[in-house]
């Protein structure tokens, strides 16, 4: 949505396209002189087509006449002007100062002034002030006059475009400027939040841009919350409302569109386009006019957006949008070394707790009517179905049994182990395979499943830096019935050893890993053993010479990496 047209109050509706004549202010109190320029300029077909080759032979220009200076500045302020013919003694008005009365409302319209014979040295000078031109009222022909005005368009446009050239060189350089401190701040910052910060501190410097800020998207919500800011109208981000959701007016804006696109996105008047309607207001008291929007986001994983904010209308053309890209893609890099960073030296994860309302019913109820509670700690993925070990607290085996039997999708269930108050449990599902299954693939681990008070909770467990959002998502559109809860940084030290976990995840393959996990949590090494190999086997579907094989290999691998080699 990068809109980079060049626009000035005084841009030439000929540059624009438009096909409308061309609009020519005469201000002239000379009757004759007046009638002598619009006979000239009436008879002549050439002017149009010199200024614009697409207009109609046929098309004359339009010709507006004014006799004082104060009723030309009138017209001036109120209509479209291409280009001004200029008496400079006027009833209300004489020399040089009208020149510049007229220059200074003008703008970049280019001036051609008219003088008498006595007083071409006054036209000369008139050039000097910011004339494009002058003529002499007594020798002036029709060719001289259509080459007089064409010439002073054509000179006003190659000003205007070398302006728009040097002041677009000036915004280019200053913004390589601040990505290359921002590269800087990349290096030398430690921590995300320190770094988000001084991205929007260094935006704002020098009154580059009015206002930054980077949010992210809540956990669990649809909605973009401010993590960093930086200049005039820090509250703007919080009093506003942003999301991701399309079918939202809120999430139909710059940010919430470059979240769902990963691209970025430009409005340069925000004040005209529908699409930030909800935030006009807010952003009129503040003095934005124009903004860009930069996804934050490194290959799956979206970090956030960064959103800046101009004074000025048409902001941001192409070239700042190519560096804006650029700038997100560093700042995302960076966040990710500095996550991946921080994992290789914190044993803290992130934890998303999530109740599900229809997932084993039979069991939930009795959990609620019994005051008991279930347990589940260990899944082991196995070719077509999902072994889930646990425990069961206070409750009747037989009831136990019973309630998993009229529970859909449990296939099988098998006591393992059974002590005075608590019992432990192996079950054989398919139902909840498509949902961590997903879990599995996109990074995470399931934790564990708790099972009490007519509650079916389950807890994933990411590492950090993993994008909490996505999978939230992914698990919401793989169940309905699931609901997030919370999300929570936690330490997992001492829960494993490092060994352990780098061969459990590196080492092994799948087939290895389930045979060694199902082998141990289904009491193959206990004594008296709670299952045997052909057990187990039965339950992977594979022989048990195969899973003989597997077990050995699994565990040769797992004492090297914690006796050594």
């Amino acid at each position: 949505m990068s809109d980079t047209e060049y626009d000035t109050d005084t841009t030439l509706r000929t540059e624009a396209g438009d096909n409308d004549a061309l609009r020519i202010l005469l201000i002239e109190d000379n009757p004759g002189d007046a009638r002598l320029i619009e006979e000239m300029l009436g008879d002549s077909a050439e002017l149009a087509q010199r200024v614009n080759a697409d207009e109609s032979a046929a098309q004359t220009p339009d010709i507006t006449r004014e006799t004082r200076l104060e009723d030309g500045l009138d017209v001036l302020r109120d209509e479209q002007t291409d280009i001004v013919l200029l008496d400079l003694n006027l009833p209300d008005s004489t020399g040089i100062e009208t020149l510049e009365l007229v220059h200074e409302q003008t703008g970049a319209t280019p001036i051609v002034v008219l003088t008498g014979v006595r007083d071409q040295q006054i036209g000369v000078q008139a050039i000097q002030q910011g004339a494009e031109d002058f003529l002499v009222k007594d020798e002036v022909t029709s060719e001289l006059l259509v080459r007089t005005i064409y010439h002073a368009i054509e000179r006003a446009r190659q000003q205007r475009e070398r302006q728009r050239q040097r002041e677009q060189l000036e915004t280019y350089n200053r913004l390589n400027r601040i990505a290359h401190d921002i590269t800087h701040a990349v290096i030398t910052t430690e921590t995300r939040t320190e770094l988000e910060q001084r991205v929007c501190d260094r935006l704002v410097d020098d009154d580059a841009y009015r206002f930054a800020w980077i949010g992210e998207v809540n956990p669990g919500s649809d909605r973009v919350v401010p993590k960093a800011m930086a200049g005039i109208g820090e509250d703007y981000a919080q009093e506003i409302e942003v999301t991701v959701d399309e079918d939202e007016p809120t999430g139909q804006g710059p940010s919430g569109t470059a979240i769902r696109t990963e691209s970025v996105q430009v409005m340069n008047d925000i004040h005209t386009n529908p699409a930030f309607e909800p935030w006009h207001e807010q952003a009129a008291e503040r003095g934005y006019q124009s903004s860009a929007a930069i996804p934050i986001v490194h290959e799956d994983l979206v970090y956030g957006v960064l959103n800046i904010y101009s004074e000025q209308p048409r902001a941001f053309t192409d070239p700042e949008t190519t560096v804006f890209a650029r700038m997100g893609d560093v700042i995302a890099h960076a966040i990710t070394a500095i996550e991946r960073r921080d994992a290789l030296v914190s044993d803290a994860v992130v934890e998303l707790e999530f109740q599900a309302s229809d997932i084993a019913r039979p069991l939930t109820s009795l959990t609620e009517t019994e005051s008991c509670r279930i347990e589940i700690g260990q899944l082991v993925h196995g070719d077509e179905s999902l072994l889930t070990y646990g425990t069961g607290y206070d409750i009747d085996p037989e009831r136990f049994e019973s309630a998993v039997t009229e529970t859909d999708g449990i296939d099988d269930v098998r006591l393992l182990a059974t002590r005075r108050d608590e019992f432990e449990f192996e079950l054989v599902t398919s139902t909840a395979m498509s949902m961590f299954e997903t879990i599995a693939t996109h990074g995470g681990r399931v934790e564990s499943v708790t099972i009490a008070d007519g509650e079916f909770r389950f807890v994933i467990e990411l590492p950090r830096g993993r994008d909490t959002r996505q999978m939230i998502e992914l698990i919401a559109n793989d169940r309905d019935d699931v609901t997030h809860l919370a999300q929570r940084t936690t330490d997992r030290s001492g829960r494993e050893g490092v060994a352990s976990i780098s061969v459990l995840k590196e080492e092994l393959t799948e087939k290895q890993k389930a045979a060694l996990e199902t082998a141990f949590y289904a009491g193959y090494f206990d004594w008296p053993r709670g299952s045997t190999g052909e057990e187990i086997a039965e339950r992977l579907g594979i022989a048990p010479a195969t899973f003989n094989q597997h077990l050995r290999t699994a565990e040769r691998k797992f004492f090297e990496s914690v006796l050594g080699e």
